[in-house]
């Protein structure tokens, strides 16, 4: 039977039926790889946003120089809307999205110590990779509440 509030205890299903925890032993290495998916979360999401920060200044360079004649192709123009820059950057969106929904997910299985861990995780994850002092100013368009 599925829990529906919050409980805490090492027996947990998560995310597969063959994904289950009875030892203690199981449960620590479930929130290690769950604390360890969500930093990965972060990092995919700084990747992310440093390709769309880079595909959209090399357009606006192609855009507004004629004399850099490596970037003024039709492949990085602004107007053009099936960009190597966009498919690439909607692949990455896809790939950050399903594992934004896979940390849901998880933290649906209402154990306390998976939400702590995916919690944790995040927070860690962008501390390492987007509370950077040099990143500059992005507008952020994921309307993902789990983002």
């Amino acid at each position: 039977m599925m829990h529906m509030t919050f409980y805490w205890g090492r027996t947990v299903t998560l995310l597969f039926d063959s994904w289950k925890t009875d030892t203690w032993l199981s449960y620590a290495l479930t929130l290690l790889a769950c604390l360890i998916f969500s930093i990965f979360y972060q990092y995919m999401e700084d990747r992310r946003l440093r390709f769309k920060l880079l595909s959209t200044s090399a357009a606006a360079a192609s855009a507004s120089s004629a004399t850099t004649p490596l970037l003024n192709k039709k492949l990085f123009s602004a107007g053009n809307r099936w960009t190597v820059g966009r498919i690439a950057g909607s692949a990455l969106f896809g790939i950050n999205s399903a594992l934004g929904y896979f940390l849901m997910l998880a933290i649906m299985s209402f154990n306390g110590g998976v939400f702590v861990a995916i919690v944790v995780g995040l927070a860690v994850g962008y501390l390492l990779f987007r509370s950077g002092d040099d990143e500059q100013v992005v507008v952020v368009d994921n309307p993902c509440a789990c983002a």
